[in-house]
């Protein structure tokens, strides 16, 4: 085996065709996704940037990848992939990205709120089997400090029904608790 294809192998662009049945290849750069993503200017990578960076199987430029605010800023509302004349699964490939971001600990600082926004719905989810808004907004401040942030808004919210102090919850929490434990399992195992 050449040393070019076992580069090839270990690239970013590799595993995301492998596991995800997305190729960055496709791409031949039109900016469509990049002119009509809502967050665009917020990010440090526009979307046809993160494509062209993974397209270059270049280590370093993955490692910024792997590194930036873009992947986190991403709200994955899939107006990059519905102006995509290839079908390029860009929502996808951002979500692989961060999850790979996460395990390798590179997650961006500045996006720390955003994972721990992440990481308090999730909780949400698998104790209750619901989204719980107070639990969620609890788990976050509790996590971030940010605990008077937005506490203006609270009493209208509970006025307007929005907020609930007792969390619904499904009726086999079992099943959800498998759910979770079925893909953290799956995480874990190589493949």
């Amino acid at each position: 085996m050449s040393s070019h294809s076992i580069y090839k192998e270990k690239s970013l662009a590799h595993s995301i065709e492998h596991d995800l049945q997305v190729s960055v290849a496709k791409c031949y750069q039109c900016g469509k996704c990049s002119a009509g993503c809502p967050v665009n200017s917020e990010m440090d990578y526009p979307p046809s940037v993160v494509i062209r960076m993974l397209q270059t199987e270049d280590p370093i430029l993955e490692e910024k990848l792997l590194r930036s605010y873009s992947i986190w800023m991403c709200v994955t509302c899939e107006m990059c992939y519905g102006r995509c004349p290839m079908e390029i699964d860009i929502p996808k490939v951002m979500d692989h990205l961060r999850e790979l971001s996460l395990q390798e600990k590179k997650v961006n600082p500045k996006a720390k709120h955003i994972v721990q926004f992440h990481k308090a719905f999730l909780d949400s989810v698998k104790y209750t089997g619901r989204l719980s808004e107070l639990g969620l907004i609890a788990d976050y401040k509790m996590r971030t400090f940010a605990l008077t942030q937005d506490v203006a808004l609270a009493p209208k919210m509970i006025a307007r029904g929005k907020l609930h102090f007792i969390p619904e919850r499904i009726k086999n929490k079992l099943s959800m608790k498998n759910i979770f434990k079925k893909t953290i399992n799956k995480k874990e195992k190589p493949e």
